[in-house]
Parts: structure tokens; C-alpha cells; sequence
């Protein structure tokens, strides 16, 4: 059995930092995830999912990341069942994070630079197809540019 999860959405709030009683910090967040089918009226689905993410990687995201942020999430899902004050039993299922990775954001989706990143980073250099199928005999390597 796998319970395995990978989400890309943005924040739908900041982060939510707090501590333990034993000291170990926990982020709460809800990223926000379109569904990749479209709606009837052509309109897109959104999904809210709540995230928990536990220790130094909880300090890091609280630190770096807010509303509208970008990220990748690898985790799993936890399903939890309580009872809420009107005596309903209520049932939830929430990803608890184990890694996550800042992908973007949102100033950044609309050509603003953030804070601290004076220059701009290069583009990648465009993959050229094989032709040789492979062959390492026809690459042309100059010996100063090897790194050892």
C-alpha cells in the first residue's frame, strides 16, 4: 500500500507558525491546487488543501514563504475524525509535508523581481537532440574546461 502525495498550488494565506510544548515547530498552510478537468462550464475546479509541515522545514517556509507563493509539496494524506462542539462527528483530511520546494511567487508571475535577487538568473540553454544516438566519441571537450 502507498499513501504518497505531490501538490504545486499557491498559498492561499501566510503561514502559520507555532511551537510544541517539546519545542518542535509546525506550519499550517492551505495551498490552493486547480484540478486538471475542467468544470461543465468550462471553468476551472479549485481545491483548498490544508498542509502541515513539522520542524526546521517549518521555520524555513514560515521565514520565506507567503500568500501567493508557488511551492511543490511531497508528503501524505492523514485523515482525522473529531467531534466539534455541536456534538457532529466530523472527518478531515489534511497532507502532512515532508519536503517542498519554492517554485514562484506571485510577484514574481507578473515580472517583479523579489526582494534580495538583484540579478537576474540566465535562462537555460536549450537541449539540443541527439544525433549520433549517443555516441560520447563525437562531443568535443576542451581540457581546460573539464573540472578536474
Amino acid at each position: 500500500m502507498l499513501n504518497c502525495v505531490i501538490l504545486v498550488g499557491r498559498l492561499t494565506r501566510d503561514p502559520e507558525l507555532r511551537r510544541t510544548t517539546s519545542g518542535l515547530s509546525v506550519a499550517s498552510f492551505s495551498l490552493a491546487v486547480d484540478d486538471s478537468r475542467k468544470n461543465a462550464d468550462g471553468s476551472k475546479n479549485t481545491l483548498f488543501m490544508n498542509c502541515s509541515l513539522f520542524g526546521q522545514r517549518a521555520d524555513t517556509l514560515a521565514k520565506y514563504a507567503r500568500k501567493g507563493s508557488l511551492i511543490s509539496v511531497q508528503g501524505r494524506l492523514q485523515q482525522r475524525k473529531y467531534t466539534n462542539k455541536a456534538g457532529v462527528q466530523v472527518t478531515t483530511i489534511d497532507t502532512i509535508v515532508e519536503n517542498f520546494e519554492f517554485i514562484d511567487t506571485k510577484s514574481n508571475a507578473n515580472g517583479a523581481q523579489p526582494e534580495g535577487d538583484a540579478a537576474p538568473r540566465p535562462a537555460a540553454a536549450p537541449q539540443q537532440p541527439e544525433s549520433d544516438g549517443g555516441n560520447l566519441d563525437a562531443v568535443d571537450v576542451v581540457d581546460d574546461d573539464l573540472p578536474f
